[in-house]
Formats: structure tokens, C-alpha cells, sequence
């Protein structure tokens, strides 16, 4: 079954904590299963088979994309917000 997965963070370099589903369900993988490219913040499409196997893991890039736009999008407001208050 496939899933989408974020990666949260990378534990003493060596491991990577995803957090799958909507429920964010915390997975920890050897940072050598991860695709090329991939680094925390990076969205994925993770195949899971049997409940426990991961089979798979692609970098979604278009879910990156739109995650670091939202990101950007507030960091943005809260910026001008605080340009406002600090006036």
C-alpha cells in the first residue's frame, strides 16, 4: 500500500525519522534506504507491504514543493506582522 511520509528529521546522521499517514505514525530507517536527495522536510511516497515491510521509497517532489511554498507563504505573513507590531 502506498503512503506519503514526510521526513522529520535525521537522528547521529545515521537514522531517519518519517512520520507516515495521516495519523504521522513514526517510522525510523537507516538513512542509506532513503532516495537521493532526500533530507528532512522532504515529502515521500512509501510502499508498505504486510503492514511493517517498507518495499519503497520515492522523493514526491511536487509535495515538497507545495509544503516549502506554504512555509515560505507564512514565514512571510509573520514577518510583516512583526514589522507592524514593531512599528
Amino acid at each position: 500500500m502506498l503512503h506519503k511520509a514526510v521526513i522529520d528529521r535525521i537522528v547521529d546522521g545515521d537514522h531517519a525519522v518519517l512520520l507516515i499517514g495521516d495519523d504521522e505514525v513514526e517510522r525510523i530507517i537507516p538513512v542509506s534506504q532513503l532516495p537521493d536527495g532526500a533530507s528532512p522536510g522532504s515529502w515521500l511516497s512509501v510502499e508498505i507491504e504486510d503492514d511493517d515491510h517498507i518495499t519503497s521509497i520515492t522523493v514526491d517532489h511536487e509535495e515538497t514543493g507545495r509544503a516549502q511554498a506554504r512555509i515560505a507563504d507564512k514565514m512571510n505573513k509573520l514577518r510583516k506582522r512583526g514589522r507592524r507590531l514593531g512599528e
